[in-house]
C-alpha cells in the first residue's frame, strides 16, 4: 500500500498533504504518529462525561491535526463538532460525535493497514 492508497482509503487529500509536507517520509512519520495521539480518546471521555468544554478542546485539536494532514472527511466532521461545541452543549453534538467516531475509525484502519504493509515489506 502506498501513501496515496492509504489516503484514498479514507478519502484524504494526498496531493494537498504532499504539497504541504513535500516528503513522503514526513507524511508517513506524521500519519503514524496520529495513531498514538490521545485527542480522540479525550473527546470520547469528555463527551461521555458531558464535559463539553473539554470536548470542544479535543475536537478542535483533532480538527487542527486533520487540517495539517489533509484527513478531509475527519477534518469536516471534527470541524462541525468543534463549531457545535464552541459555546457548550448543542442538540446536534451527539449525532456529530458519531460521524467523528466513524471517520476516525476509517482513518485509523487505513493507517494501520498501511503500517502493517510497511512492516511486512
Amino acid at each position: 500500500m502506498t501513501l496515496q492508497n492509504c489516503y484514498d482509503a479514507f478519502g484524504g487529500d494526498y496531493a494537498d498533504v504532499s504539497a504541504r509536507l513535500r516528503s513522503d517520509r514526513l507524511i508517513q512519520k506524521f500519519i503514524l504518529k496520529y495513531l498514538d495521539d490521545q485527542s480522540f480518546h479525550l473527546l470520547c471521555t469528555a463527551m461521555a462525561e458531558k464535559d463539553y468544554e473539554e470536548a470542544f478542546r479535543a475536537a478542535h485539536t483533532i480538527k487542527g491535526l486533520c487540517q495539517n494532514l489533509s484527513f478531509t472527511p475527519l477534518l469536516d466532521s471534527s470541524s462541525r463538532l468543534s463549531d457545535a461545541l464552541r459555546h457548550g452543549w448543542t442538540p446536534e453534538a451527539e449525532q456529530l460525535m458519531e460521524q467523528v467516531r466513524k471517520d476516525h475509525l476509517t482513518v485509523t484502519a487505513a493507517i494501520r493497514a498501511f503500517r502493517e504493509e510497511c512492516e511486512e515489506g
